[in-house]
């Protein structure tokens, strides 16, 4: 079952300029970053809107990224209660997971699937003990 948007997506160029529009200018309040697990180096910033949900920022760089990674959207969230069963459902319709579930770097069970439209759309289960869902637990920042 879907309960609600879990984060919308976006790639961005300049990290710096992204987090200070939304923090300073759209109040919302850095939640957490995680580097890319292979490099180690910048990939996402979270940052927090507020109950469950967040605007998760992707770092391409100015001149690193590749055309499918368009500076701009880049996919949409839903968190569901239960990772397997969606995935089950959404196969039963006759439809193809992109990526069957699985554990992120973030400790949150995740699936894909693209919609009829080409629009990725991430599947979440927000684990506890992940940083989104200490976060959640504790209403803020």
């Amino acid at each position: 079952m879907l309960s609600g948007i879990a984060h919308l997506a976006l790639n961005v160029k300049d990290m710096e300029k992204s987090v200070d529009f939304y923090t300073c200018v759209l109040g919302l309040k850095k939640a957490f970053e995680l580097p890319e697990p292979r490099s180690g180096k910048p990939w996402i910033v979270y940052l927090y809107l507020g109950g469950r949900q967040f605007v998760e920022l992707f770092y391409h760089g100015v001149d690193a990224c590749p055309v499918d990674h368009a500076q701009g959207f880049n996919h949409i969230c839903l968190e569901v209660d239960d990772i397997h069963q969606i995935a089950s459902q959404i196969q039963t319709a006759g439809c193809k997971m992109d990526v069957l579930p699985l554990q992120g770097a973030d400790k949150n069970w995740q699936a894909w699937v693209t919609d009829p439209d080409g629009v990725k759309i991430e599947l979440m289960q927000i684990s506890p003990d992940s940083p989104q869902g200490r976060i959640i637990a504790q209403g803020k920042v």
